[in-house]
């Protein structure tokens, strides 16, 4: 159990959750000093004490970069937080990560999705629900060019169309089967198919989506 903290601990440390919240990053010395009309000698040594209290970290003795801590040690949520983006109008041949039409962002929390160059794609209709992806959901993705049986992925289309369906190949053919009865799977030639990602989460309808 971490050691209690004082009012005027308790304060600084608030005033780093609230700006942490609103900027993503931590104030600088100067800023916590002014903003609370403290010295920046008081500032140093309150943000050792709640160094050594297990309330935040430093890079280094000397780092200006501050991480707060949660209940259990890790960071605080407001500093686990990405943007990834929600890809819109897809042009062909280009990795939809790396798509430049986008339909706003997705705030995450990195350490559930720490990978790089994720991107969310918004889910059309009902092909999938029973594998609880629902019409207007946020498909959170991986990137990724290969695929394993089974996988719910992201397929390109005859370089066109995306679409998200669990993956199997066979001998002949690359098989999208929707999880829902009244949808037929589709067979596709090796060259009609080109795989974007892995999907890898699922949030809710528009929540959390920023234009």
């Amino acid at each position: 159990m971490r050691l209690k903290l004082t009012q005027n601990q308790q304060k600084i440390l608030d005033f780093l959750k609230q700006k942490v919240k609103e900027n993503g990053i931590a104030p600088s010395l100067r800023i916590i000093a002014a903003e609370l009309a403290i010295s920046h000698a008081a500032v140093a040594q309150t943000l050792k004490t709640l160094e050594n209290k297990e309330y935040l970290k430093r890079d280094g003795r000397y780092s200006r970069t501050i991480h707060i801590l949660d209940n259990i040690g890790e960071l605080h949520l407001a500093q686990r937080q990405k943007h990834i983006p929600v890809i819109g109008n897809i042009a062909a041949g280009i990795p939809m990560y790396a798509q430049q039409e986008w339909e706003g962002s997705l705030l995450v929390d990195a350490k559930i999705y720490p990978g790089q160059n994720l991107f969310a794609l918004k889910i059309q209709g009902s092909s999938m629900k029973n594998a609880g992806i629902l019409d207007q959901d946020l498909a959170i993705c991986e990137p990724r060019q290969y695929a394993h049986n089974k996988e719910i992925v992201v397929a390109l289309i005859h370089h066109e169309e995306a679409t998200v369906k669990r993956f199997f190949l066979h001998q002949d053919c690359i098989e999208l089967r929707p999880e829902n009865p009244d949808f037929r799977s589709q067979k596709y030639e090796f060259d009609e198919v080109l795989i974007q990602g892995k999907v890898i989460g699922i949030v809710r309808g528009p929540a959390g989506l920023e234009i």
